[in-house]
């Protein structure tokens, strides 16, 4: 199994990436795909979750900024990130959890890790 995470780089404030994690290895519809990040010094903290196509799950913090979506066909879930803040700097992982997880906001409850990108927003 491999999530392979990337789309990260530095932006100004105010600006916009697209993460992207392709997923090898595991039969992808049937799981919960999320985002979380870890700046230095910070616990890794949820950002965002899909399970199936439609049921989304997004921290509070960036409402209204970023979008989850997933492309079955491709084994790919996306992060859209717009508005971008200073503190949405960190590295950014992508994981799956078993489609029966009910607490998708936790990060004990994903059983595969992706490698991580950086994002780094200018002020």
């Amino acid at each position: 199994v491999q999530l392979q995470a990337s789309g990260g780089g530095l932006v100004q404030a105010g600006g916009s990436l697209r993460l992207s994690c392709a997923a090898s290895g595991l039969t992808f519809s049937w799981y919960v795909m999320g985002w979380f990040r870890q700046a230095p010094g910070k616990e890794r903290e949820f950002v965002a979750a899909i399970r199936g196509s439609t049921s989304t799950y997004l921290a509070d913090s960036v409402k209204g900024r970023f979008t989850i979506s997933r492309d079955n066909a491709k084994n790919t879930v996306y992060l859209q990130m717009n508005s971008l803040k200073f503190e949405d700097t960190a590295v950014y992982y992508c994981a799956a959890a078993n489609s029966g997880t009910a607490y998708v906001t936790s990060a004990d409850e994903y059983v595969r890790w992706g490698q991580g990108t950086q994002v780094t927003v200018s002020s």
